[in-house]
């Protein structure tokens, strides 16, 4: 059984330049907190084998995602929850004046930068 506290600075850097904040893995999944700072826009990247579910717990900001069926742009804020299915090309930007910050759930856990390409985005990158 694992219990955690939320790290007080990042302990790693997610390929799309977000702040990782590392909390719980179990054989399934994995948990982490992600800030993406005032003015920031994540690098455009496509997972290989996972999938992801967020919810956005502070701030304000927008999601780009893409996959065969064509592309949209959601509006995000606290209390909203996205999915991120495997191969779907995804971008997001901090539209607020506070840290964007988002619960991630992976699945099955996050198995190492490979995992993440970069690919053609909505937006250029900004702010990292």
């Amino acid at each position: 059984m694992q219990t955690a506290k939320l790290p007080e600075g990042c302990t790693a850097l997610a390929p799309d330049g977000s702040q990782i904040r590392e909390l719980v893995a179990v054989t399934r999944g994995s948990l982490v907190h992600c800030l993406l700072p005032p003015g920031a826009t994540s690098r455009a990247v496509v997972h290989a084998t996972v999938e992801e579910v967020w919810y956005v717990v502070q701030g304000r900001g927008q999601v780009w995602r893409a996959d065969e069926n064509g592309d949209s742009v959601v509006d995000v804020a606290a209390g909203v929850a996205l999915s991120i299915e495997t191969g779907c090309r995804f971008q997001f930007r901090n539209t607020g004046d506070d840290d964007l910050c988002i619960l991630i759930v992976t699945m099955p856990p996050w198995p190492g930068a490979q995992e993440a390409s970069p690919t053609s985005g909505h937006w250029p990158p900004a702010g990292e």
